[in-house]
């Protein structure tokens, strides 16, 4: 008998074309599923015992094997050849080396499309909490930061001009929060990814992998996929692992931008810490935000894996393809990406050095305080409409004049309107303003604490259900 290391080929005379073999070939970082593929195979091995293809005593064998593989290829001892044309038929091949024909055993009652798509989906899951862990770093980080500046005033702004004072503490939390909503998704995008592929064989099943679900329950699973075809055909679990890692990577970008726009000097809100920022190569005087720069461009990275793996998706038939082959691509760059950016943005905002003086004054600049005299004078009786045209009055004299708001004597407010009585100078102050805006998801500074303290309940939420995982971790 003609002895082969590849999965397939006995209905085949010729051999495979070199440009055949070099298009097939999996990219190298695809063989580093390797230990999530290895994990399938002690689950399968057990469903062989239970079909009466291997015994126990056989089955102790093929486990310790596995184990030793696991540990030479963590170790680099054990590594691919040029002939291997997938990270399964790497794992046969030496499994068939070192235990003979008791290695090829294991291939009996699956397939690669299975085996793939189960290796993804345990990869995923699994890197699914790092990248969870890495987000409740920069979530601290934000949180942190923020309760040093509960009290700190600072220009709230839309259509980046100034609008109404906030503290800085609510803006930083308003990055905390949109990031938790993401780790909000990723715990849900689990909830219908904890769906073993395995026993689903080809596309049909398999006649010898009789229990998925004790295989999946052993991988870490809630329960096998319920349509085989499906089971091996479907990736929308990796596009939307990948809409939950772009939409992380867009919420990041955005922080990013900010923290350019903080540390510049004409905003002077924040300075880097030497140890967070790089240079110029010509101009000394240079500190730059690389890290809130390379950030924001990564992003676009992570929406065009996205993107790519949709546009090779919408026009598959069931089941497998070939095509399915650019998810890991997409899944890997992804990940990759997230778990190096991640980091060095929770070490450049917990490094931040916050500039209370420079906020406070910028606070009030540009008439930020004008809504408080439109709405005292809404809470007094009179209509919005008329109350916005006065308040519009009181800004244009103050253009006209050079003057802030606070400086208008009380004959000039009471010349705009009657209305405007001394009392109005009460709400004229960040103090008030900030005091007034009370309510839920508010910026005064009560507020801001009560959202520190549920954001600090969330990310222990998101650690535990990291550290709760019950699946392979690598």
């Amino acid at each position: 008998m003609t002895v082969t290391t590849r999965l397939w080929g006995g209905r085949f005379r010729e051999p495979s074309a070199p440009a055949l073999t070099r298009l097939s070939r999996s990219e190298p970082s695809y063989f580093d599923m390797a230990p999530y593929d290895l994990a399938g195979s002690r689950a399968h091995a057990r469903e062989l015992v239970r079909a009466g293809i291997l015994d126990d005593g056989e089955l102790a064998v093929v486990l310790d094997a596995i184990d030793v593989l696991d540990q030479d290829y963590r170790d680099g001892a054990v590594t691919p050849e040029p002939g291997d044309e997938d990270v399964h038929t790497f794992l046969e091949r030496v499994l068939m080396e070192r235990l003979g024909t008791l290695g090829g055993k294991l291939r009996a009652g699956r397939s690669r499309n299975d085996q793939c798509a189960n290796d993804l989906r345990l990869y995923l899951r699994d890197q699914a909490r790092r990248i969870s862990d890495a987000s409740c770093e920069l979530i601290e980080a934000l949180t942190t930061q923020a309760a040093d500046h509960t009290h700190t005033a600072a220009p709230g702004f839309t259509h980046l001009q100034p609008a109404q004072p906030i503290v800085f503490g609510h803006q930083l939390l308003a990055h905390a929060h949109a990031l938790d909503r993401d780790m909000d998704r990723l715990r849900d995008w689990d909830v219908r990814t904890a769906r073993s592929p395995l026993g689903a064989a080809a596309l049909a099943g398999s006649s010898i992998a009789g229990h998925p679900e004790l295989s999946a329950a052993e991988l870490g699973y809630d329960r096998p996929c319920a349509n085989s075809l499906d089971a091996v055909g479907s990736r929308d679990h990796v596009a939307e692992f990948l809409f939950v890692a772009s939409m992380l990577a867009v919420d990041v970008s955005r922080l990013a931008e900010e923290v350019c726009l903080w540390s510049s000097r004409q905003f002077r809100w924040v300075e880097l810490d030497d140890r967070y920022a790089t240079g110029s190569s010509i101009m000394p005087q240079k500190k730059n935000p690389d890290i809130a720069e390379l950030a924001r461009g990564k992003a676009s990275r992570l929406t065009g894996n996205l993107m790519g793996l949709l546009g090779a998706l919408k026009g598959l038939p069931f089941a497998y393809n070939r095509d399915l082959a650019e998810d890991k691509h997409a899944a890997f760059d992804s990940v990759e990406t997230l778990l190096i950016v991640l980091p060095a943005m929770a070490g450049l905002i917990g490094s931040l050095r916050v500039n209370t003086e420079e906020l406070r004054a910028q606070a009030t600049a540009g008439f930020t305080l004008a809504t408080e005299i439109a709405d005292w004078l809404a809470l007094r009786g009179v209509p919005f409409h008329e109350a916005h045209e006065i308040t519009g009055a009181v800004v244009r004299t103050c253009e006209d004049s050079g003057v802030d708001l606070t400086d208008l004597t009380d004959a000039e407010l009471a010349g705009i309107d009657p209305r405007l009585t001394p009392e109005v100078r009460h709400v004229l102050t960040v103090e008030s303003a900030l005091a007034a805006r009370s309510a839920t998801g508010g910026t005064a500074p009560a507020q801001v604490v009560a959202q520190i303290g549920e954001l600090t309940e969330h990310v222990g939420t998101h650690r535990r259900w990291a550290a709760d995982y019950r699946g392979p971790r690598v």
